[in-house]
């Protein structure tokens, strides 16, 4: 009896893991989107499979089960150069140029002054090596950076990142050493998930761990945080840290450590958001508890990480910041499927404002009605229904959504996590089909269905405990 859901779910860790693996080694983002959207609906497939299988697994054998497969699950992103995104060519440029004494906020890649930096891999002089069209020719040649002519956009904690990499790298790794600190960064984020389910749950007895398979087993994590080795992994680690230190060893009578541990988790806040923005709407939700000194120390770790760089930079820190947002469509909703949902019933002009107005309201909402002992789930409410208003296009801003889903259980969420996938991968494949439109509101069809449920659950037990993280995960 022990042993048969053991196999079961080890089956289907492995057929995940295979699955991934071939994902990974095809090379079908530009040639036959279509084609590589199967194998990314049949992970989640498997994915979904694994997850539920584990409701059957003994207690005592989940967190094991979980971290062989978050290792193995993560290790296939290593298998293949980045295949669906070129963001970390412009990681190891960075790192590159700030090795050379310069600040990457001054220059972009293709200009001159930086030409005695640049490396055959990263500037090939075969033009066809470059077929994507956001990598433009550079000098008779092209690069494999895009948006080659901007200045780069990436906070200063993620810049300090590539510089570590960079100064810890042998000069012929390339890519791999951003791949293996996304896989170390994904893992060590299963371990720090593993970690708080543990302390809500000590005795095992409810099988809190098992919310961490979410995280662990997700496709998302080797095809964007491991093989595409995108730096929001890092900001999620950050991120679970910092909720893990704010909410650990809170009681009564230690005001010095709530103090210690509501800087701390602030801090850890605070370098989260100088690697990408997202972890910002975290914040609302950690504020029942200690508000000032989370706040300042958030606010002071953002100070401290731009303070060098904007001493050494003669140029805005801020980068290509304000000009990404204009490309991406969220000044402009008619383009780029931006606000696909409002825009099936509102006027385009309406729908910034309309998305301004109702992100205040859930603010407000988390901010009121929050739990300081469960911060995780408004922070899952409010950029949960940001990524449902906004509809990105981009299947890695949703990493972070995915760790809180494994912290709160309300496993639904994920929906809205292959929604972005499905924005980034499928509508290429499908021009004149509403793809992004469709994924979302498929997602947000999902959560609806999922809160109704949940709702009528507690009516029908007649206690309010029935929402617990325990009640709903596998």
């Amino acid at each position: 009896m022990t042993h048969g859901p053991v196999v079961r779910t080890a089956a289907l860790l492995a057929a995940l893991t295979t699955v991934l693996a071939l994902t990974v080694r095809r090379d079908d983002y530009a040639g036959d989107p279509g084609g590589l959207s199967w194998w990314y609906g049949a992970a989640w497939l498997l994915f979904a499979a694994a997850v539920w299988s584990l409701r059957t697994v003994p207690v005592g054998h989940r967190a094991a089960l979980i971290v062989a497969g978050s290792v193995a699950v993560a290790a296939t992103g290593l298998l293949a150069p980045p295949r669906t995104s070129t963001d970390a060519y412009r990681y190891a440029w960075d790192g590159r140029v700030q090795a050379a004494g310069i600040s990457p906020y001054d220059h972009a890649p293709a200009d001159r002054e930086l030409a005695g930096l640049r490396d055959s891999w990263l500037f090939p002089t075969d033009p066809a090596q470059c077929a994507l069209p956001d990598h433009a020719a550079v000098d008779g040649g092209c690069t494999r950076i895009n948006r080659p002519t901007v200045h780069t956009i990436y906070p200063p904690v993620a810049e300090a990142s590539y510089l570590l990499v960079n100064a810890l790298s042998p000069g012929s790794a390339r890519l791999k050493p951003l791949q293996i600190g996304g896989a170390l960064c994904a893992v060590g984020t299963t371990l720090g998930l593993l970690r708080m389910l543990r302390r809500r749950d000590p005795d095992g007895t409810r099988g809190s761990v098992s919310g961490a398979a979410y995280w662990a087993w997700c496709p998302a994590l080797p095809l964007e945080a491991v093989n595409n080795a995108h730096v929001d992994v890092l900001a999620v680690l950050l991120t679970v840290a910092g909720l893990g230190a704010l909410t650990g060893g809170q009681g009564p009578g230690r005001p010095a450590i709530g103090r210690l541990r509501a800087a701390s988790g602030g801090a850890l806040f605070g370098a989260g958001v100088a690697v990408k923005l997202l972890p910002a709407a975290v914040l609302p939700a950690v504020l029942r508890r200690r508000p000032v000194t989370v706040l300042l120390s958030t606010a002071g770790v953002i100070a401290l990480s731009y303070l060098p760089y904007a001493l050494a930079s003669h140029s805005s820190v801020f980068g290509y910041l304000g000009g990404y947002t204009q490309e991406e469509g969220y000044d402009d909703p008619s383009t780029r499927g931006r606000f696909a949902l409002l825009r099936l019933v509102l006027p385009d002009d309406w729908s910034l404002p309309v998305t301004a107005a109702v992100l205040l309201a859930v603010t407000g909402h988390v901010l009121w009605r929050g739990k300081a002992e469960r911060p995780w789930s408004g922070a899952l409410l409010l950029l949960g229904t940001a990524f449902l208003l906004l509809t990105p296009g981009y299947s890695w801003y949703a990493l972070l959504l995915v760790a809180l889903v494994a912290l709160d259980g309300r496993w639904e969420w994920l929906t809205v996590a292959a929604a972005g996938a499905a924005a980034y991968v499928t509508a290429p494949a499908a021009p004149d089909f509403p793809v992004p439109t469709t994924a979302y509101g498929v997602a947000a069809c999902a959560v609806l269905a999922g809160g109704l449920l949940r709702r009528r659950a507690v009516r029908g037990a007649g206690r309010p405990e029935a929402l617990s993280v325990e009640r709903v995960n596998v």
